[in-house]
């Protein structure tokens, strides 16, 4: 080794400290300002489009639907079922969907000394096509299937503009001029970020996954009306065989199972927020049989209906209490 490697070897370990450091740095900052904005479990909105959530106690697998977003731990961990596919992350990871989705999590690492501490972020397809036109960023130039979700590495200077955002919270008058800068920020690092390709097929005209979304939202709208899965490819200019293939490789689930995990979704939120029965559920939602209304709801969260929402709602006053 020569004298002159010396001081470039030291100065790369001084920045890859400087970067730990900083990276530390953050996470606790961020850490401590959700817990001080969001003081007991629960989730908060307290900028359109940004959730802030935490818990105390690790959690059961929770159905819901996510849209396109990032997703940010501070503090604990979680996973996240996509079809078969499942996803882990933590401080040091971040999670970017890219379809509106039902999908399965369950925090994993959560107590009162540490509790659980996460935000996400709303990214509007027409926001990443915007960001994308002013930095010169190109489509993809295949028609792939990128699937909809992905976890990978945060890094200082995206972590940095999560904080950035989070403190925007303890200045209310200056969030009108900076929220949409701080976002546009957010979504251009994704784009030259590892993920990058992924979010670029969110606004990817000429691909299949543009395509998708929009049968995403059709199914939503529709969930309760019978599937109509050839007149649904017509309408968007593929072949059956081609639909289910594409729809499968950007959801990890087909059509029907898509529909399938909406209507029993909405089922369960009906019986619990609207202390519907289960014969009256199943037919709101588009069973016209209840007992295979049944069989799938037992399949799905693993007890029949009226047990499973009986057990939540005691599982929720346990929580209220505790």
């Amino acid at each position: 080794m020569t004298k002159e490697e010396i001081p470039m070897e030291s100065n790369n370990d001084q920045q890859i400290q400087r970067e730990a450091r900083r990276l530390y740095d953050n996470r606790e900052e961020l850490a401590a300002r959700i817990c001080d904005i969001i003081r007991k479990d629960g989730t908060l909105q307290p900028l359109p489009g940004l959730h802030l959530s935490r818990t105390s106690i690790p959690l059961k697998r929770v159905h819901s639907v996510v849209e396109s977003s990032v997703a940010v731990i501070a503090q604990g961990s979680k996973e996240v079922w996509l079809g078969e596919n499942r996803y882990r992350y933590d401080p040091f990871h971040y999670l970017l969907t890219t379809v509106e989705l039902p999908r399965v999590s369950q925090v994993l690492e959560a107590s009162l000394a540490r509790p659980y501490l996460a935000l996400r972020l709303e990214l509007a397809p027409a926001l990443v096509s915007s960001v994308m036109v002013e930095a010169a960023l190109s489509l993809p130039t295949a028609w792939t299937d990128v699937r909809a979700m992905d976890v990978s590495p945060v890094d200082g200077n995206l972590l940095d503009a999560f904080v950035r955002l989070v403190r925007l919270l303890d200045a209310p008058a200056e969030v009108p001029a900076l929220m949409p800068l701080l976002t546009r920020e957010i979504i251009a690092r994704l784009l030259m970020g590892k993920q990058g390709p992924r979010l670029r097929h969110l606004v990817m005209e000429r691909g299949y996954t543009p395509h998708i979304a929009t049968a995403v939202k059709r199914l939503r709208q529709d969930f309760d009306q019978p599937l109509r899965i050839e007149q649904l490819a017509q309408e968007l200019g593929m072949s059956l065989s081609g639909f289910h293939h594409h729809f499968k490789a950007v959801t990890a689930m087909s059509p029907l199972q898509f529909q399938k995990r909406l209507r029993l979704q909405e089922a369960r939120r009906l019986m619990l927020s609207e202390d519907l029965d289960a014969a009256g559920a199943a037919s709101r939602v588009g069973y016209q049989d209840a007992s295979h209304f049944n069989r799938e709801y037992k399949s799905l969260f693993g007890t029949p209906p009226m047990r499973d929402v009986q057990r939540l709602r005691e599982e929720a006053l346990t929580f209220s209490d505790h």
